[in-house]
């Protein structure tokens, strides 16, 4: 059925294809039809510092709509905005912007959300979840002093699910284990996952503060652990062992601008924001109780070898593919 619940699924699968790579802004998505339902474009935020989703959607549908291609040239988010506002010229008169987060009300990399959706006259702002940082709430009131109809909770669970290692890392942190694995559960047999997985854990390494390790993993694998697939930073490292001797020609020690710490113990965590772990058995049973998400690369072989023996409840939050992988983002079942 083609409703407001359609629009926000849409908007929401945009969104999950940035999920952790926005850090540290939330990931959102936005979709905008004409008066008829008529999808005309669909986006999301990509990362710091480029357009927010509502910008960028409307930027798509400015291009569509009139075939003005000067957009395509214009990175920079305060630009385009205030290109849009100069040459809209009514074009978005009846139309609808579903968005699963409530369009932000500050000035930050770019001028506020809300007020680009205001001054390009929409009908409607349909909403899933609801801003509650302080810093940028305030989107709702904005646009209704405009007479603009406002729908609030559409999809509001899954839209709120989305936004969970957001509002996570902005409180203290967020903590993940990722794990690549065959079909039967088999994590160490080489290389698992196909390249375009292997790309998006590096887009991932990219953004998190810390990334932590077993001892045994780095002296059998002598690993760098950086994002050289994407061209980003390395996070720092906490290697987690009771031995602290490590031949420290292994590539990881030698990784300019980063920090490895050697420790028995979780509590240099403490320090950091955004942290993935990485490992089998024994780190995924040492860390459980800190893990507020998991992620799990699955590849169709079925090869010999090592299988996760930890008992954890689980659900579902979210599935996609990466080429013939499966990419399963799950958390905790209470």
């Amino acid at each position: 059925m083609v409703n407001d619940e359609f629009y926000i699924s849409l908007a929401l699968q945009e969104a999950w294809k940035y999920q952790l790579l926005t850090y540290p802004n939330p990931p959102v998505g936005a979709l905008i039809v004409d008066k008829y339902g008529k999808i005309i474009s669909i986006a999301a935020h990509k990362k710091q510092g480029l357009a927010h989703a509502e910008l960028e959607c409307t930027k798509d549908a400015f291009i569509k709509l009139t075939g003005d291609k000067t957009l395509q040239k214009i990175e920079n988010p305060n630009n385009i905005h205030q290109y849009l506002l100069e040459n809209h010229n009514g074009i978005f008169f009846d139309f609808k912007i579903y968005v699963t987060l409530e369009p932000c009300n500050h000035y930050g990399s770019t001028p506020p959300c809300s007020l680009l959706i205001a001054n390009l006259c929409f009908k409607e702002v349909i909403i899933g979840s609801i801003e509650k940082n302080k810093k940028a709430m305030g989107g709702i009131e904005t646009l209704q002093k405009k007479d603009i109809k406002i729908k609030t909770g559409i999809l509001k669970k899954e839209c709120d699910k989305l936004i969970e290692p957001f509002l996570k890392w902005q409180k203290d942190r967020f903590v993940f284990f990722k794990i690549a694995q065959n079909l039967n559960g088999t994590y160490d047999t080489g290389i698992i996952s196909s390249k375009i997985s292997r790309e998006l854990v590096h887009k991932i390494r990219d953004k998190i503060d810390l990334l932590v390790i077993g001892g045994n993993t780095v002296r059998t694998d002598r690993p760098t652990l950086n994002s050289r697939m994407v061209d980003g930073k390395a996070p720092d490292i906490l290697i987690l062992s009771t031995q602290k001797n490590f031949d420290k020609t292994i590539p990881l020690f030698n990784v300019p601008n980063r920090k490895v710490i050697i420790s028995n113990n979780l509590q240099s965590i403490e320090k950091y924001n955004f942290i993935m772990v990485e490992g089998g058995n024994n780190m995924l049973k040492s860390i459980k109780a800190m893990v507020d998400w998991y992620l799990f690369f699955i590849n169709p072989n079925i090869k010999e070898g090592n299988c996760l023996n930890c008992s954890i409840s689980t659900k579902i939050i979210y599935q996609s593919k990466c080429a013939d992988d499966v990419v399963l983002w799950l958390t905790n079942s209470y």
